[in-house]
């Protein structure tokens, strides 16, 4: 019997479940998330041995406080029901500005201060404040770099791959996949046009959004999303929701982007034929519809592949990477996803890859299945990028290479 299990006394009477150690603990996460990602840097770069002069460290510690106290409330009034802009703003600024203090206070407030003592710099204090100024330097940086990273338009990555089954007559098919643009209380409107723009000099035959669009509901983020209707694609566009449309009234999502020329295609296909040769091109909602308890959607397979010659190769898309293993188990050839933002903070991506299967980039799931993970096109909460460049992704599909005379 497992925990989730109903368990039974010997008397046979129902017993409550167990909770194991870890669902315990996952409970409190959210409080003591917070706490650690302010309290060790406040620790680190100011009560380790540094003996700052009045008033550097009760001011830095005030200050400390402060955001501790500021960013959960912020990002409740911004991301609430209220979805006040400017306070989610200020909570997800706090948030990246808290994370990059947080992991390199670690590292180098471990690292730095061993190498110091080694090497036998100067005395404690001496060290000590070595370590602060190292550690506000670099984040100083990164934060930097990472904003100008997040709002600039996403460079080009472009690569072949070849699926066994294509025709020829399909050879050469240019596929755009954006992803994870996530429009939301930064307007970027201009950003937007931008990255249409960047994707009809690309001449791209199939163009692809799948998910994410933006962080509200479609009525909020109009404005934003609108450029979306001024991409050109020789066959078609098409996309699919991800889960942040289930947390902004997704069917508007579904809806706005049909009124801006985009095939939903939600549990369906549709077939791009060229040079005599069909490809199936599928799409499925995210894995979080059916939970979101909006009537008819969830992620269907077999729906979305229903009435397609099982001989046709397919291009999938599924919003998040873990699909691939219902994909793989039907013969995908290759599936398109997004979700991850390839960890959108260093070293964020430790993290997303307990929950996914892929971070980003190209992988084999299975004798036939491909999934090319996009690190996304825009960025969400935090308005930063560190060591996880957004894309625009250029996928040109190849078949078979002819065999090789003797």
């Amino acid at each position: 019997m497992t925990d989730t299990d109903e368990a039974r006394s010997a008397d046979g009477t129902a017993r409550a479940p167990r909770r194991s150690g870890l669902n315990r603990l996952m409970r409190y996460v959210p409080l003591i998330a917070p706490i650690l990602l302010w309290a060790v840097p406040c620790w680190v770069l100011l009560h380790t041995g540094q003996h700052w002069p009045l008033p550097v460290a009760p001011v830095g510690t005030a200050l400390f406080v402060l955001g501790l106290v500021a960013m959960p409330l912020t990002m409740a009034r911004g991301h609430g029901r209220r979805q006040q802009d400017r306070a989610a703003i200020v909570g997800d600024t706090l948030l990246g500005v808290a994370w990059v203090l947080f992991t390199w206070s670690v590292l180098l407030g471990v690292l730095l201060r061993l190498a110091l003592t080694a090497t036998g710099v100067g005395d404690g204090q001496h060290r000590a404040r070595i370590v602060t100024w190292a550690v506000l330097g670099v984040a100083a940086v990164l934060l930097t770099w990472g904003y100008a990273e997040a709002r600039r338009v996403p460079r080009v990555r472009r690569l072949d791959v070849r699926l066994p089954r294509l025709g020829a007559g399909l050879d050469g098919t240019r596929v755009v996949l954006i992803t994870d643009t996530h429009y939301g209380p930064l307007d970027r409107a201009r950003w937007s046009a931008r990255v249409c723009a960047k994707v009809n000099s690309l001449g791209a035959d199939l163009v692809c959004h799948t998910g994410d669009i933006a962080d509200g509901t479609a009525r909020r983020r109009r404005a934003q999303a609108a450029p979306l209707g001024t991409v050109q694609a020789t066959r078609a566009r098409v996309y699919v929701t991800g889960n942040h449309e289930y947390y902004s009234e997704a069917q508007g999502w579904v809806d706005l982007m049909d009124e801006l020329g985009w095939e939903p295609l939600r549990n369906r296909h549709l077939l791009l034929e060229r040079g005599g040769d069909t490809l199936v091109v599928a799409g499925v909602d995210d894995v979080t519809a059916e939970s979101s308890g909006l009537a008819g959607h969830r992620a269907h397979l077999a729906g979305a592949l229903d009435g397609a010659d099982p001989d046709l190769p397919v291009l999938l898309l599924a919003h998040q990477p873990k699909f691939v293993g219902r994909a793989a188990a039907e013969g995908v050839d290759l599936q398109l996803s997004g979700h991850t933002h390839g960890g959108q903070i260093w070293p964020f991506h430790h993290l997303v890859r307990i929950d996914q299967p892929a971070l980003a980039g190209l992988s084999r799931h299975g004798t036939r299945t491909l999934l090319y993970t996009s690190r996304g096109t825009g960025f969400w909460g935090p308005p930063f990028r560190v060591f996880a460049p957004s894309e625009i992704t250029l996928l040109v599909l190849r078949s078979p290479l002819p065999p090789t005379s003797p």
